[in-house]
């Protein structure tokens, strides 16, 4: 059998990994975003022989693989072992080993035999390797990060979490990422919640029906949920659904938190850098005043929506977030397919400027902000370097190594997207994170070439 080893030393004791490891939404946290696998269910955990299915894009198939875990040994090492999938023999090996009391090194070790025999491990050993490299990088950096991320707020123990528009991009990888760290995260449910799921709590925000009683005990209030802006052209049954998606499930919420006899220290409403319109050039912070436009409205009313959560005394932050960049969905994921095949071209004029953020950033921005009680209001939730058209342009195909040479002038942006095109491809905010930065928010992907190569796996080739 071939055999694949990646080792890492970490600043945190062997035990501390190893509880990291033993959280159940830590394979969603690992799954690096441009790979092509999917968790489907996960039964049991690693003390007690779990098993995981799961499929893996290879090729134009989606092939599935079930593996078991064994082996364990608290706080030392557990095995997870191919039932059926695309190896012929699989195990991983997940070895935690103490360096002194307060470090320790991770070591990954994979033994596989690949399928077709002797043609097989000749011909596949070598790209199986450079794949792994890849993945066992990524995986061990976004350990690295998250422990010193949620080490930063050690002393305030675990915390209790709602989310809301937890099935989206953002409230997912949120929901893992908190739980990983220890929190209890629960997730506001439309319709009937799932009676085996003991952390989904139903609500139905177009009708306000939310029983503050359950919500006792809730430290944290994340709110995500909204309507998607990107779908289809803005007519007028769009607009009023983006709006009122918006606006009435902030209104639901910040009564019902209004009133719960112990309301939560904090709400993070989700707002957008849409609130200061077309700026140009200019540089824009939290200071500005609020743009023109059907953007600028929905943000002006969706952050109004928060004033019974803030009459009740609870901290409100309105997070007006950038573009979200991540293979795994949103603007990046769409953009993917045009640019790898070389049809990526600038938008407009392509000096439009765009104010982006990092998913792992945001993830990191709403935790920091979680403890950080001295800042309140709005808070932009973008990196530190926006970027025009061009640039970003240039950057994406330079990263995925294609040209970039099939422009889309504004004429044709206009024809085809209407008002929505105008708003999202062909207007600029060169938008500043004033309030994160002068909060002590430290950047783990301040630039878009870092950001883009990361999220696509190429810093690793």
């Amino acid at each position: 059998m071939a055999e694949f080893r990646y080792r890492t030393w970490l600043a945190f004791p062997a035990r501390e990994v190893f509880e990291w490891h033993a959280r159940p939404s830590v394979p969603e946290r690992l799954t690096p975003p441009w790979q092509r696998l999917r968790v489907i269910e996960r039964r049991g955990d690693i003390e007690g022989e779990g098993r995981s299915v799961m499929e893996i894009g290879i090729g134009l198939r989606r092939v599935p693989w079930v593996t078991r875990v064994s082996g364990y040994v608290r706080g030392r090492e557990f095995r997870e072992t191919q039932v059926t999938g695309p190896f012929r023999r699989w195990t991983h090996t997940h070895s935690f080993i103490p360096d002194g009391s307060d470090a320790s090194y991770l070591e990954d070790r994979v033994s596989y035999e690949l399928p077709f025999g002797t043609m097989g491990s000749q011909l596949g050993e070598y790209l199986v390797h450079r794949k792994l490299e890849r993945v066992f990088r990524h995986r061990h950096r976004v350990l690295r990060d998250d422990l010193e991320r949620h080490s930063r707020a050690r002393g305030e123990g675990p915390q209790r979490i709602l989310i809301s528009g937890a099935s989206g991009l953002v409230g997912k990888s949120l929901a893992a990422f908190l739980s990983s760290g220890g929190h209890l995260v629960a997730r506001l449910v439309r319709g009937v919640a799932d009676s085996k799921r003991e952390d989904q709590i139903p609500w139905d925000p177009a009708s306000g029906t939310l029983d503050p009683a359950v919500l006792e005990g809730v430290d944290v209030v994340i709110h995500l949920a909204g309507a998607n802006i990107s779908e289809g052209r803005w007519n007028p049954r769009r607009k009023r659904l983006i709006l009122e998606s918006r606006v009435r499930s902030t209104q639901a919420l910040g009564r019902a938190l209004s009133r719960m006899q112990v309301p939560p220290r904090v709400l993070i409403s989700a707002s957008a850098i849409g609130y200061y319109g077309d700026r140009g050039d200019a540089w824009t912070d939290e200071s500005a005043v609020s743009g023109n436009g059907f953007l600028s409205e929905v943000c002006r009313a969706w952050e109004a929506a928060t004033e019974l959560a803030h009459d009740r005394g609870i901290r409100v932050v309105h997070l007006r977030i950038g573009v979200v960049l991540s293979a795994r969905g949103g603007a990046l994921a769409k953009m993917l397919t045009p640019f790898s095949v070389g049809l990526g071209g600038v938008v407009g004029s392509g000096n439009q400027y765009m104010s982006w953020v990092a998913l792992g950033d945001l993830l990191g921005a709403i935790h920091h902000l979680m403890f950080a009680d001295s800042v309140s209001g709005p808070v932009n939730a973008v990196a530190p370097q926006p970027v025009t058209n061009h640039e970003f342009t240039k950057t994406l195909g330079s990263v995925l190594t294609r040209p970039t040479l099939v422009p889309l002038p504004a004429p044709i942006v206009r024809m085809v997207f209407g008002e929505l095109g105008e708003a999202l491809l062909l207007g600029s905010a060169r938008i500043a994170p004033s309030v994160l930065e002068r909060s002590g928010f430290c950047f783990l992907y301040p630039s878009l070439r870092s950001t883009l190569s990361t999220e696509l796996g190429r810093d690793y080739d």
